[in-house]
């Protein structure tokens, strides 16, 4: 007899946390383990339970679902996340898929959807929807390799460097990354520290000097 797929629900709005768990909870093979509200509780919740699946919302409070992906993943790379979130837009799936995630849907999705996807990465398999897909498709087609300078930097705060290097403020690097504002504001203390640098003139002129800030 086999085991049940053990599944870890992460989710800011209680009622939808609730309905998912539900949903899950009465499906024959899934068996949910644990809930989360936040990134932090997620990635301390995933190394106590390891699940075999995360459904991992994109907005989270605290830290976002991306960052909390990736370290997830780091930490045990066995569990599959699926992310199930209301954004589309290609910077978020893109950072999704980079973080270590196995599949993407949307909110809107039915219960048949959400069952079969989670038990498609349960099998260590990706999922996409239809619309996310040909976005992945072309956003494979488009990816360059990755630039090397300043090394010190992960993955995110580069992403967030090109972008102050191109003159976009916190607000406008948050709603192009889907991410909260005050984690926009941790990521560029953190650059500025790491670049050694005061304020955000010295920044982006350190940053173009290097050669790597490019428009998008």
């Amino acid at each position: 007899m086999f085991a049940p797929l053990r599944v870890l629900v992460v989710d800011d709005h209680p009622a939808f946390r609730t309905a998912i768990c539900a949903m899950l909870d009465g499906t024959h093979g899934i068996e949910v383990v644990g809930q989360a509200a936040d990134g932090l509780t997620a990635v301390t919740e995933a190394g106590r339970l390891e699940p075999d699946v995360i459904l991992m919302d994109l907005n989270l409070p605290d830290l976002d679902g991306v960052e909390a992906t990736r370290r997830i993943v780091d930490a045990g790379p066995h569990t599959g996340v699926l992310m199930l979130t209301m954004f589309e837009n290609e910077a978020a799936v893109f950072a999704a898929m980079r973080a270590g995630a196995r599949g993407y849907l949307l909110k809107g999705a039915r219960n048949e959807q959400v069952v079969r996807a989670v038990r498609v990465i349960g099998d260590g398999e990706a999922i996409f929807s239809p619309a996310i897909a040909t976005q992945v498709l072309s956003l494979l087609g488009t990816e360059t390799p990755r630039d090397e300078s300043f090394p010190q930097l992960t993955a995110r705060e580069r992403e967030i460097m090109r972008l102050i290097a191109q003159g976009m403020g916190n607000a406008s690097i948050a709603d192009r990354l889907v991410l909260s504002p005050k984690t926009v504001r941790n990521h560029v203390s953190h650059i500025f520290r790491k670049l050694q640098v005061t304020d955000r003139a010295q920044a982006i002129a350190k940053i173009r000097k290097a050669g790597v800030a490019r428009s998008e």
